[in-house]
């Protein structure tokens, strides 16, 4: 009974996944057997920032927190809402994290092991593509938040007045 619940869960994640990225059967199938449910207390630390990236991340429930440390400054870069992918940056990147993911409530994850994620770019390499442009979406929608909050302090602090 447990088994059939996970596997449904799962199935709600990585097809819905592979079909949206329009993956290959193959790579949808590489995906699917290599996708590992990860539950977790609330306050548990999923990865930290610069440790090895294992894998890349589906939020399937509860809620979750990015935190980063930049330039000796601390700062909270949001929630993780469910079906988000989780850490595009270390996964087709350096392979190692850019920020530390710590569960505020007890959820679950669905985990991609870095090494199917690499079997299903090898059998289709337009996935790599995929989650690079979505990837640039994350940067762009960063860069837009990062922007609306730096004009957002400056016009409070100035009484309202904006700089031109």
């Amino acid at each position: 009974m447990q088994l059939k619940a996970r596997s449904e869960q799962q199935d709600a994640v990585v097809h819905p996944l592979a079909e949206l990225l329009k993956c290959s059967p193959e790579a949808g199938n590489l995906l699917d057997e290599a996708a590992q449910r990860v539950a977790c207390d609330a306050g548990e630390v999923i990865f930290e920032q610069r440790g090895d990236c294992k894998g890349l991340y589906v939020v399937i429930a509860g809620e979750f927190l990015r935190k980063a440390e930049r330039l000796k400054t601390r700062l909270s870069l949001g929630a993780v809402p469910s079906g988000q992918l989780v850490e595009l940056a270390a996964a087709l990147g350096d392979g190692h994290h850019t920020y530390t993911l710590t569960a505020q409530t007890p959820g679950s994850l669905l985990m991609l092991p870095i090494e199917g994620v690499r079997r299903a770019f090898e059998s289709y390499p337009q996935l790599r593509m995929r989650l690079l442009e979505e990837l640039a979406r994350e940067v762009s929608r960063a860069y837009q938040m990062c922007d609306r909050f730096r004009h957002g302090c400056g016009r409070r602090a100035l009484g309202g007045v904006a700089l031109g």
